[in-house]
């Protein structure tokens, strides 16, 4: 079974940028469909992105534009580089497989001046 763990969360300010590694162990990590979602103050669970194992991608439509997903698959390593961050990023955000229910502790990011 594959277990995720999420870093690289801090404040920022407006505008700002972030990236966040997600690292995976366990077994058969390339084979995975990878997602980020995320659970703002007050708000529901949300879809962010995901990478299938061939490097496909897909992004929740509050953040295309301004994230991309990528992954390392000799690293089991899953990065999401956020970009323009706005206020309303400001979440835990999780990475995981949903297929398994598997998703790590989340890490927190937070958007303010």
């Amino acid at each position: 079974q594959v277990q995720f763990v999420e870093s690289g969360g801090g404040l920022v300010q407006p505008g700002g940028s972030l990236r966040l590694p997600c690292a995976a162990s366990g077994t058969r990590f390339s084979g995975h469909f990878i997602h980020w979602h995320r659970q703002g103050p007050g708000k529901q669970r949300e879809f962010v992105a995901f990478i299938s194992s061939t490097g496909d991608t897909a992004f929740g439509d509050s953040v295309k534009g301004r994230f991309t997903i990528s992954r390392d698959n000799a690293k089991r390593t899953v990065y999401l580089q956020m970009n323009n961050l706005k206020p309303e990023d400001t979440a835990v955000y999780y990475c995981g497989i949903i297929a398994a229910g598997t998703w790590g502790q989340g890490t927190q990011v937070t958007v303010s001046s």
